[in-house]
């Protein structure tokens, strides 16, 4: 299984905590205090990462909401690994990761999302940075019509 950065917890804290603000500024929802207990004792042991299938159920479907709201692919439409390369200069993810993006689960793409990010190299991050702000939208057949 794949390991969740403390990063990402943080993110999906700040995220549930937007989403519902505390009442007095002092009480959390359920899901903050789930995360927080997670990302509590990362900072405790040391560890930046949790492992994604040990994590509390609360904890894990918490984060998974926060996900569902991030962007799922990096693809900004200019992929050269169909062009032979090893890693695609558009979005930065390795052949073998565009291939397998649907089979991956959530931690892995994180994964993905992270290093990338972190390389900061691909198009997405410079040259075309406003393609990744406004992702490619599904095609309408000819005649404007919506398929069936």
């Amino acid at each position: 299984m794949a390991a969740i950065h403390i990063t990402d917890i943080e993110s999906a804290i700040n995220w549930w905590r937007d989403r519902s603000p505390s009442p007095d500024g002092i009480t959390a929802c359920p899901q903050v205090l789930a995360l927080a207990e997670v990302y509590a004792l990362l900072v405790y042991y040391h560890e930046s990462e949790c492992d994604e299938a040990s994590m509390p159920a609360k904890a894990r479907d918490a984060w998974l909401d926060w996900y569902a709201s991030t962007p799922d692919a990096p693809c900004i439409a200019i992929c050269s690994t169909s062009q032979g390369d090893d890693v695609c200069k558009g979005c930065g993810r390795t052949f073998d990761e565009v291939q397998l993006w649907t089979e991956m689960t959530p931690a892995e793409k994180r994964i993905t999302w992270r290093r990338i990010t972190m390389e900061g190299t691909a198009w997405r991050f410079n040259r075309y940075a406003e393609r990744a702000l406004h992702p490619p939208q599904p095609t309408q057949p000819a005649g404007g019509e919506t398929p069936a």
